[in-house]
């Protein structure tokens, strides 16, 4: 039954996550963690930090690895696990292969039209929020600790994010740099 639930969650999520991968996380993480309870909110955000550091798209990836682990929690064994991934990895993938066969075949056409216009002026927004609502999904205790349990976690990942936006927004640092360094930042100071 899990892998029902699994597709049919997925599909969904891939029916509705405009916008790429990190919008659809905040989608993945009502349903994985909040509704169907497959995973805690700890594990959610391991996936999401393995999605991140392996190639791929974030939204695929985090299906495959939440399909696995879904099935695994779910008491079954690692082979079903794997059919979990691959279950959930297809679903996401699915609905945007069918509407990308259709748009590409009428927007070619119709990209001009006002109503198609209004349609993807529409979605900007929206797109914009579903973003928004990852950044906000990632602010966490699990992340970022709170300053009542552990002051010091707290502040030095406070101090990370800051150094990671001031870095990439106003000095426009590579990336990886960055990453390198705040690796480098939490092995030594957490």
């Amino acid at each position: 039954m899990i892998f029902l639930y699994l597709f049919i969650t997925f599909f969904l999520i891939g029916l509705f996550g405009f916008g790429g991968g990190y919008a659809m996380l905040s989608m993945i993480q009502t349903e994985v963690v909040t509704h169907y309870h497959w995973l805690t909110m700890g594990e959610f955000t391991d996936i999401v930090a393995i999605s991140q550091m392996t190639p791929g798209p974030i939204g695929i990836n985090s299906a495959t690895y939440v399909g696995y682990q879904a099935v695994v929690n779910a008491g079954y064994s690692h082979w079903m696990g794997i059919l979990g991934s691959a279950t959930a990895t297809f679903a996401v993938v699915f609905p945007s292969f069918v509407l990308m066969l259709i748009i590409s075949k009428f927007l070619m056409r119709y990209k001009t039209h006002p109503i198609v216009e209004h349609v993807f002026a529409g979605l900007r927004p929206a797109v914009v929020g579903l973003l928004a609502a990852a950044c906000l999904l990632l602010l966490t205790p699990e992340n970022f600790s709170t300053p009542s349990d552990c002051p010091w976690q707290f502040w030095i990942s406070v101090s990370i994010f800051i150094f990671t936006l001031i870095a990439c927004q106003l000095y426009k640092m590579n990336p990886i740099r960055v990453l390198l360094l705040c690796a480098l930042a939490g092995i030594l100071l957490l």
